[in-house]
């Protein structure tokens, strides 16, 4: 067990690939709560928030983060082409049913609400509620391109200070209201030491494969597989400043999920670091009310 209180998992997926990840209040019963990161991010993301959920004084949560093929501890896969939204999805269904875990709630973040997004079309009952963390079914192109942007910068660095310091210059003005302490968290959630060098902790060819496409054209949307989430418990979480989900998107979500709840994380871009003022006891309230 890790000094955060967590215990580790790994699960061997159909073509062979191990992947891995970590369950906070291992013992607490009831509904789960499975976390799944964005493109390049891994369950450390969700670190802060998996430990305040299974330490919760009155009503604890077992939760657990999975880090996606090609991220984190999880084996890169050595065919590119299958880093993608149904591969993963898939994926998802495997660690859930090799963990036991028949029905659970869900906090997707980015690429992680997509993969809700096909959970909810081909697979809805094993979503007891879910959370979409600036994600939904229309996805900006000013924010595609923006991530675009600073994948493209392969930067490699000495220390985790060094690290927080760019991703400050790179994200900062999508998130002022992160202080230091922020960064530097940030910094150890997304990156790695190896060889004594601080790097990306992701296959590179994942963000290769984001800089090298297209966004000139518009994206096809997810309304079809939206209305998955027909009846069920659904949250959206929209960074304040994000560029990627738009408040007229999230509007046309209530209309067409009129019981959707939607919380804005203030001072946040994409994607919001969910630790962070009320959003915490806004998600456990949520789930509360969702699962009991």
């Amino acid at each position: 067990m890790a000094a955060d209180g967590s215990a580790a998992f790994e699960v061997t997926v159909p073509d062979g690939l191990t992947l891995r990840g970590r369950i906070f209040g291992e013992a607490v019963g009831g509904t789960p709560v499975v976390c799944l990161a964005g493109l390049t991010r891994n369950g450390r993301d969700f670190a802060p928030l998996a430990q305040w959920l299974a330490n919760h004084p009155e009503r604890p949560f077992k939760v657990v983060t999975i880090d996606s093929r090609g991220r984190g501890a999880s084996d890169r896969d050595p065919d590119p082409s299958r880093y993608t939204v149904p591969v993963e999805t898939g994926d998802v269904i495997t660690v859930c049913a090799a963990l036991g875990i028949a029905r659970a709630a869900f906090i997707g973040t980015s690429r992680g609400g997509l993969i809700l997004h096909i959970l909810a079309a081909l697979k809805p009952d094993l979503l007891a509620a879910a959370i979409l963390n600036d994600i939904g079914p229309v996805i900006e192109a000013e924010g595609l391109r923006h991530i675009q942007s600073y994948l493209g910068r392969t930067a490699r660095f000495s220390d985790f200070g060094q690290a927080a310091v760019h991703l400050q210059a790179v994200h900062g003005p999508h998130f002022p209201a992160l202080g230091d302490d922020d960064w530097q968290e940030m910094a150890q959630a997304i990156y790695r030491e190896r060889d004594g060098v601080i790097e990306a902790d992701c296959d590179p060819a994942i963000a290769a494969a984001t800089v090298a496409a297209d966004f000139s054209a518009p994206l096809p949307d997810l309304w079809p597989q939206f209305e998955g989430f027909a009846g069920l418990p659904l949250m959206a979480i929209r960074g304040e400043h994000s560029t990627l989900l738009s408040e007229e998107t999230v509007r046309q979500m209530m209309r067409h999920h009129p019981a959707l709840r939607w919380s804005t994380a203030a001072g946040q871009g994409h994607a919001p670091l969910l630790h962070l003022d009320e959003l915490p006891e806004d998600i456990h309230r949520f789930f509360v009310e969702s699962v009991g």
